[in-house]
């Protein structure tokens, strides 16, 4: 387990500072041909974890300081849509683009809210939802995330929230399970459930559940999406 996902697991607030840093999230939204929504949510929930088993988030890497004192804090999350020159701006700042089918998202290094790039800070929140569509077959190799059926959420908000859930299953694997799902690019499957079917996930045996902190869309506590292991 890296040292990152150490902290993870143990969620330790007691060095948490005053600061408000925030894990930028941008979804690759063109207004011509737009990706689907699932689509978009499995790149989200792969980029995040990306960004942190990225070997710049090691112990020596350039990027562990920002990563530390993030996950130390509430590990927040804010998604913002890009088209364009926009999109191809935000490539060069740090961080990891993950494409899966229609769709493209980049997760960056994590940093105070008020120091927000101006490549970023110039992009939207609003507007990233995006329609259902019918997912195919799990894909070998992926880890499914049960998104919760009585939430609504915008494609961002719940782009975020699949990016926590990575974050919280990954310290939850072996060393042997991490590479292998390193190896298909931390690939996901984000899947509905009944309503029925989210009662048992959630009351089985050691899930993984992530609960919104409640800033935006949902009540704090609200339980948004599920793994097992």
């Amino acid at each position: 387990m890296t040292d990152l996902l150490d902290l993870i697991a143990r969620r330790d607030y007691s060095t948490e500072s005053d600061v408000v840093r925030a894990m930028p999230m941008v979804l690759r939204i063109e207004r011509a041909d737009p990706p689907s929504r699932t689509d978009v949510l499995e790149a989200a929930a792969a980029a995040a974890i990306a960004v942190c088993l990225d070997d710049r988030a090691a112990v020596d890497g350039e990027w562990h300081p920002a990563l530390e004192a993030w996950i130390r804090g509430r590990i927040r999350k804010v998604s913002r849509r890009a088209r364009g020159a926009h999109w191809a701006a935000v490539q060069e700042l740090p961080g990891v683009t993950i494409t899966v089918g229609t769709a493209s998202v980049r997760a960056f290094v994590p940093g105070p809210v008020t120091e927000l790039p101006k490549e970023l800070s110039r992009l939207q929140v609003a507007g990233s939802d995006l329609p259902p569509d019918t997912p195919g077959p799990v894909p070998e190799g992926a880890r499914v995330l049960w998104v919760n059926p009585r939430v609504e959420m915008t494609a961002g908000k719940a782009a975020a929230q699949v990016g926590h859930a990575t974050m919280i299953l990954a310290p939850r694997l072996s060393a042997a399970e991490l590479k292998e799902w390193a190896a298909v690019e931390f690939r996901t499957a984000v899947r509905t459930p009944s309503p029925a079917d989210w009662d048992l996930l959630v009351a089985g045996p050691d899930p993984v559940v992530v609960r919104d902190a409640g800033f935006t869309e949902v009540a704090p506590g609200t339980a948004t999406v599920a793994a097992l292991l």
